[in-house]
């Protein structure tokens, strides 16, 4: 068995999977904030995910991911800001409580994972890039059932490329893509509820189609990115996809109107290449149960 945790924005939620990789378990609750508070459902959300199926016993391994800069080697997580979570030993932590040494990641990169296991795009040579589009606009790429990390471990995180948009990035940047793609930039362009954007556009408000053509054409320009630097299938996932066949459709009419008039585009074929996610699937646990390696219970010292 294999205990995935995902300590997210505003839920931590831990799935254990059998051999067969299907979900046997899955707790789920509110996130807590703060190091001490999010280390602690944690561990909480873990315990009950491991009782559901007989205890630690029956584990075998252990995977957590959460926001932030999450170093694989040393455990340790930075800069989680809307957890409030400025530092926190993650692998330590969880692993005095459980016995067990977990894998650690970001929470990006465990979707991305995740996602190639869901959807069945796990063959040996697939590539599957994963676009989170949430408050902000990160994307993590995995190959060969591995997630690619390149320099510094950015490989796949397109939010920052300057696309000339003109606005002010939080990086520092101007004209980033998560300027004009992600949940930051739907709220600057609509400051109404974003679950009344695509309604509104649907009922012919002229604003709202005006956001909807920006924010498809920033995600559609995100796709082609992945697509162009080697991925085979692009999940977007995220708060902004909640409204999966909205976006759909949007995306559809964004590539194939960019499609009429470049020969390139349409050999691209970007709608057959890219997936709304169902909200429901839980990639981001599925990949931190998925994480390299193997969990050894830890021995008690003496």
């Amino acid at each position: 068995m294999r205990v995935g945790i995902d300590i997210g924005g505003t839920k931590t939620a831990a799935l254990v999977l059998d051999d067969a990789g299907s979900t046997v378990a899955h707790v789920s609750v509110p996130s807590g904030r703060g190091a001490t508070q999010v280390l602690s459902t944690a561990v909480d959300v873990a315990d009950r995910a491991a009782a559901a199926v007989g205890g630690w016993g029956e584990v075998e391994h252990l995977g957590a991911c959460m926001p932030g800069l999450v170093d694989p080697v040393t455990g340790w997580a930075r800069h989680a800001v809307h957890l409030g979570v400025g530092s926190l030993d993650l692998a330590g932590g969880l692993e005095a409580a459980t016995g067990r040494r977990p894998h650690v990641d970001n929470d990006v990169k465990a979707a991305a994972l995740g996602a190639h296991h869901s959807l069945g795009a796990g063959a040996a040579t697939g590539t599957t890039a994963y676009l989170n589009v949430g408050t902000g606009l990160a994307a993590a790429i995995v190959h060969r059932g591995e997630v690619v990390r390149g320099a510094s471990g950015a490989a796949g995180e397109i939010g920052h490329l300057p696309v000339g948009s003109g606005v002010p990035c939080s990086c520092g940047q101007l004209g980033c893509l998560e300027t004009v793609a992600s949940g930051a930039a739907l709220h600057r362009m609509w400051p109404r509820p974003a679950h009344d954007l695509f309604p509104a556009a649907a009922s012919g408000d002229a604003r709202a189609r005006e956001v909807v053509a920006t924010l498809a054409h920033g995600i559609g320009v995100a796709v082609q990115v992945l697509v162009v630097t080697g991925a085979e299938l692009v999940v977007i996932g995220g708060g902004v996809a909640r409204d999966r066949a909205a976006l759909e459709a949007a995306l559809a009419a964004e590539v194939a109107a960019r499609s009429a008039t470049s020969p390139f585009l349409r050999r691209l074929d970007l709608v057959s290449r890219t997936r709304v996610l169902d909200g429901d699937v839980p990639v981001a646990a599925i990949g931190a149960a998925l994480l390299p390696g193997r969990t050894e219970p830890v021995m008690a010292a003496g």
